[in-house]
């Protein structure tokens, strides 16, 4: 029976022991699928990206659009002054659209909790005023006129859907995902679905991602070369960033060898009224392209990272704040340098246009939803520090915007109209350009309705407004329809000796690229 006894004990023994090490090893394994990191440092990477961006903007805002198809020669100075940002914030706010649309969904987020459904984003985007153009002008219009947020930014219904804009406001989704990529993506699905899809949705997908992977690593190729497996392979938008990539490493002194490169396969616009036969491009892939050579040339060094995607040109106040809001993250607000930091200092208790935050408040938003964030996706919070579960990017669905739709010609009207405007073309699918006027620009702001016939059928119509905040950028648009001959016309559906139609243009597309 003793013996017994022994035996028994001796096997509670080695249990206990096997125990104990499953127990060591379970520690070890999560340990290894964790990341750590203070509060103190914590916060000072989500107050870099804040003030990343913010500097990088001011940086690019005499430039913007200036240079197109072209980059900013070494000899010119690009101008700074030590109260530079108070200045721009007083003399153009508008100039801070890639902030004040981020704080927008931020706010919302603040006040409904991390789980605010996409409708509340969207009443919140409707009633805003501030300035808006492209995707997200035309966005606002939809939902303000009851396209469902699902559809509000999907190319049938938006034709900037390929633009820049949800690429220039999903800082916001990244900053409040430190080193949480899925998540930032998840915020993505419920912001940025009203203002863009396809090429235009990933360049907001793959920012946010960027500077989710920016809390954990310290090398900027790794968070661009890991960031893009969140984007679909088949997408150009993938494709594009990998050639950058590519491109940098062929030639890795040299940025304007690869902007070069750049231009000759990527600067080709099919989406946006406005870029489509024209210099100025602002589409996402290509202003995402410069963001990426800016990454990956500067080095992590943050005065020539800004310097190099304010020289590329296009969109080159929104491409510097894309890039220094994530080298800002990387290395942390007290590492941004003079004299760029002093000028923000100066500014951080102004609020931005339409909004009640200053960048002190963002900083505190932020702090607070990155802790939830952290909790809701099963980290742990500790009273100095936070452990963070390892999140790798998860590639979001593929979809292309303007699918066989290639535009053959542009025809310039330029006149007004004072109840229709007829024209004939052929192809499957036109974009007309235009607006309502006042014929009396005494008279008080007028709205009216339109209709929108092809072949003789009502086909849309839509309500129009002569109020610049009000408007959609074109008048109407159609895709997907016979590559043949179409007949279509533009009517007032009440005409009125106040108002009239002006027509500017009429974009067309066919099936395929029509060569001669």
């Amino acid at each position: 029976m003793r013996q017994l006894k022994y035996i028994f004990l001796g096997c509670g023994l080695l249990l206990l022991q096997c125990a104990t090490v499953m127990v060591k090893a379970q520690d070890k394994t999560k340990a290894k699928s964790m990341f750590s990191l203070s509060k103190k440092v914590l916060l000072d990477k989500i107050k870099g990206g804040w003030a990343g961006q913010t500097i990088g903007v001011t940086y690019g805002w005499p430039s913007e659009f200036i240079y197109q198809g072209t980059f900013i020669q070494d000899y010119e100075k690009i101008p700074w002054e030590d109260d530079y940002i108070n200045r721009a914030m007083r003399e153009f706010p508008g100039l801070y659209d890639d902030v004040y649309v981020d704080l927008t969904f931020l706010e919302v987020f603040d006040r409904l909790g991390l789980e605010a459904p996409i409708d509340s984003f969207a009443q919140a985007f409707i009633g805003k005023e501030y300035e808006l153009w492209h995707a997200n002008q035309v966005a606002r219009y939809n939902l303000r006129n009851g396209v469902p947020p699902l559809e509000a930014g999907h190319w049938l219904h938006n034709p900037h859907a390929d633009d820049i804009d949800f690429q220039i406001e999903a800082d916001f989704a990244g900053l409040i995902s430190p080193a949480l990529p899925q998540a930032a993506s998840s915020i993505c699905e419920r912001t940025g679905r009203m203002i863009a899809s396809g090429d235009g949705y990933y360049g907001g997908v793959y920012v946010a991602n960027m500077y989710a992977l920016a809390f954990r690593h310290h090398d900027v190729a790794r968070i661009v070369g890991e960031a893009l497996t969140a984007i679909p392979k088949p997408s150009k938008f993938y494709q594009c960033i990998t050639d950058v990539i590519a491109f940098h490493k062929r030639n890795p002194k040299d940025w304007k060898a690869t902007w070069w490169e750049i231009q000759k396969k990527w600067s080709e616009d099919i989406g946006c009224p406005n870029g489509v036969f024209h210099p100025l491009s602002i589409d996402a892939k290509l202003n995402a392209a410069y963001v990426v050579m800016a990454l990956l040339y500067g080095q992590g060094d943050f005065f020539k990272t800004m310097d190099i995607a304010t020289r590329a040109g296009q969109d080159s106040d929104c491409n510097p704040a894309t890039a220094c809001g994530i080298i800002g993250t990387m290395k942390g607000y007290s590492q941004i340098p003079e004299p760029w930091l002093s000028s923000l200092k100066k500014a951080e208790d102004k609020p931005f246009s339409f909004t009640a935050y200053a960048l002190h408040d963002i900083y505190e938003v932020n702090m607070k939803l990155a802790l939830a964030n952290i909790e809701k996706n099963g980290g742990t919070l500790h009273p100095e520090m936070v452990d963070i579960p390892l999140q790798h990017p998860v590639a979001v669905a593929y979809e292309e915007n303007f699918a066989g739709h290639f535009p053959t010609d542009r025809v310039k009207v330029g006149k007004r109209y004072d109840d229709t405007f007829t024209f004939e073309f052929e192809g499957k699918g036109v974009v007309i350009s235009g607006h309502l006027i006042k014929t009396d620009s005494q008279l008080p702001d007028q709205t009216a309705q339109a209709g929108l016939y092809i072949d003789g059928k009502l086909v849309e119509t839509a309500t129009l407004y002569t109020q610049a905040n009000d408007r959609r950028p074109e008048l109407f648009w159609r895709y997907q329809l016979t590559d043949t001959k179409h007949q279509v016309e533009v009517r007032l559906v009440t005409p009125r000796p106040e108002i009239q139609l002006y027509f500017g243009d009429y974009l067309i597309y066919r099936e395929g690229p029509q060569t001669k």
